[in-house]
C-alpha cells in the first residue's frame, strides 16, 4: 500500500487529521562517529488520525480533543533518552508512543535530516501505522 492510499484507509474516514509541520529539533542522531559527537537537526512532522467522535469538542475546551502538546512533548521524551542511530528508530518509537494515546486511530511519522547532503533538500523516513482494532 503506498503512503498515499493509505492516508485514505476507510478506516479514517470518520477521523480529523491533526498534524505538526517541521517540527525542527536538536538531536544526537547517526551512524557515523562525527555524527555521535554532536547534535544534528531534524525535522519531525506527525500526522494523528483521530475518530471524530472522539474529538469534536461540544463546549469549545481542551479536555474535549488531543492537545498538540502531547505530540510535541512525546518527541521531547524521546530525544532525552539519548543517542539514536538511525532515523528509522526514531520514526518508529514516535509513532508507537503516539499510538499510546487512546484516542488516536493512525498515525504518519516523517523526520528529515536537512543537512546532510548539499545537493538535496533533505533525507529521511516516513512510517504509517493503523492501531489494531
Amino acid at each position: 500500500m503506498t503512503m498515499l492510499a493509505a492516508l485514505s484507509h476507510p478506516s479514517l474516514t470518520d477521523c480529523r487529521r491533526m498534524f505538526l509541520r517541521n517540527y525542527e529539533v536538536q538531536i544526537n542522531i547517526g551512524v557515523h562517529e562525527f555524527e555521535k559527537k554532536g547534535e544534528q537537526r531534524v525535522l519531525v512532522n506527525i500526522d494523528l488520525f483521530v475518530p471524530l467522535a472522539e474529538c469534536t469538542p461540544h463546549a469549545d475546551k481542551l479536555d474535549e480533543v488531543v492537545d498538540y502538546d502531547f505530540m510535541r512533548s512525546t518527541v521531547a521524551a524521546r530525544m532525552a533518552q539519548g543517542h539514536i542511530h538511525l532515523q528509522e528508530t526514531l520514526c518508529d518509537d514516535l509513532a508507537r508512543a503516539m499510538l499510546q494515546h487512546p484516542q488516536v486511530r493512525a498515525v504518519r511519522v516523517s523526520t528529515e535530516k536537512p543537512d546532510v547532503y548539499p545537493d538535496c533538500d533533505s533525507v529521511g523516513v516516513e512510517v504509517f501505522h493503523i492501531k489494531p482494532v
